[in-house]
């Protein structure tokens, strides 16, 4: 199993046609957009890695899991203003949702919004878990996350026993996890 890394998503290739273009992104999503829509997970991010938040939502979404990613679906939102509107509409599509993943990386200490989701969140559906992107390429599944971030289980990807295609994972620590699917219906990670 491994976390996911900045170097890992690079080599991500985003699917022709699905995805030619920022612009085709938003107006495909605009189109598909529903208020009653469900998603599997709210990612929440710091927008300055925009770039691999669409690489990872490709990737997580070729798994079979359905993603909501607030400049995507809802493009009208200005991230860069705190306010009650916006507040509002996350907590709106925040309920849509099934779990949350906070997305750490170099930038997401900068967010206004990520340690609001995140408590909102957990208070909410208590189903919250990091997935962080690491700078570095090394290939690990051990993630210590920092002050709070540590009191909640962690994300990382591989392949089930049999399997042959990838799929998400959630740790409590190296030994200690579940599949993901599992984990969304209520299951909590065990020691293997």
């Amino acid at each position: 199993m491994a976390l996911f890394t900045k170097a890992g998503l690079a080599k991500v290739t985003i699917h022709k046609g699905l995805y030619e273009s920022a612009g085709s992104i938003l107006h495909k999503a605009a189109l598909e957009f529903s208020e009653y829509k469900t998603y599997d997970i709210f990612i929440s991010h710091s927008y300055s890695d925009a770039d691999e938040i669409l690489k990872l939502k490709q990737t997580i979404e070729d798994m079979g899991f359905i993603m909501y990613v607030d400049w995507i679906e809802d493009a009208q939102l200005d991230r860069s203003k705190v306010n009650k509107e916006t507040a509002k509409l996350l907590r709106s599509r925040m309920k849509q949702c099934k779990s949350l993943f906070f997305v750490t990386s170099v930038s997401s200490p900068d967010s206004r919004w990520m340690p609001w989701e995140l408590g909102y969140f957990d208070a909410l559906k208590q189903r919250v878990a990091i997935l962080p992107i690491l700078e570095s390429s090394t290939v690990t599944n051990e993630y210590k996350g920092q002050e709070y971030l540590g009191l909640y289980p962690y994300i990382t990807k591989d392949r089930p026993k049999g399997g042959d295609k990838p799929t998400l994972w959630v740790h409590e620590d190296s030994n200690t996890y579940v599949i993901f699917s599992s984990w969304l219906k209520g299951s909590i990670p065990s020691k293997h």
